[in-house]
């Protein structure tokens, strides 16, 4: 079955140059050209992804990405300006999942859609049992991408689960951001990017705290980040 794709974005040209590509590596994909209508697809749970550009009129793309994440944690790929950083960290501290900086090829942006399927999409159960990850009062199913905390549903985007996911199985010891990056993004970590920062940064208010108040995930000095095995 092809995933689905909805690309956001008021540049015609660019738009349609992208989904001839993305067409023509198997992607069936839905086009609009502005943020009300990009939100109400988004909304229809038709998506495998969504790709939104910040640039647009009327509902810029961080105002869509907003209004989505009240309802849908459907992964979202940002395009951004080249060195643009602001409205980067703006867009992954509101739910998005990674970004891609404009002007890109297709190919790119094809080869960072597909990293962000590969980790979004569940795992098949074998014979109907699935296997959980408990860390203290995180508890972790990866094959239904679900998460709970002392027993109530975590809301994270498929990007902060599969970060959370990568930490939990390695609980009690430090995860470098570079391997964070490869397996929790699908890529390598590129220089001066921040998007393991702002993700665990938000982690970090979803999660609660250990017994003696500390946040359940802190950052080891030149090692990286660590899930605390209590």
């Amino acid at each position: 079955m092809k995933s689905k794709v909805l690309l956001i974005d008021d540049d015609i040209e660019l738009v349609g140059m992208f989904k001839e590509y993305l067409e023509q590596e198997g992607f069936e994909v839905k086009t609009v050209h502005d943020g009300e209508a990009g939100t109400a697809e988004a909304f229809t749970g038709l998506y495998a992804i969504a790709i939104l550009d910040v640039m647009m009129p009327r509902m810029n793309g961080l105002e869509t990405l907003r209004r989505i994440r009240t309802n849908s944690q459907l992964p979202i790929l940002m395009l951004t300006g080249r060195g643009d950083d602001t409205d980067r960290i703006v867009g992954l501290e509101l739910g998005a999942d990674d970004y891609v900086a404009k002007p890109c090829t297709p190919r790119e942006l094809t080869a960072r859609i597909r990293a962000i399927l590969r980790r979004a999409q569940s795992a098949p159960v074998d014979n109907g049992q699935q296997t959980a990850i408990t860390v203290g009062q995180l508890t972790m199913w990866p094959e239904q991408r679900r998460a709970t905390w002392a027993g109530d549903k975590l809301e994270l985007t498929s990007t902060e689960f599969n970060l959370l996911e990568v930490l939990a199985r390695n609980a009690g010891r430090p995860v470098s951001k570079n391997t964070l990056s490869e397996q929790g993004l699908g890529r390598p970590l590129a220089r001066f990017d921040r998007n393991i920062d702002v993700h665990l940064s938000s982690l970090r208010h979803k999660l609660g705290t250990i017994a003696d108040g500390r946040s359940c995930l802190q950052t080891v000095y030149r090692l990286g980040y660590q899930l605390i095995k209590e």
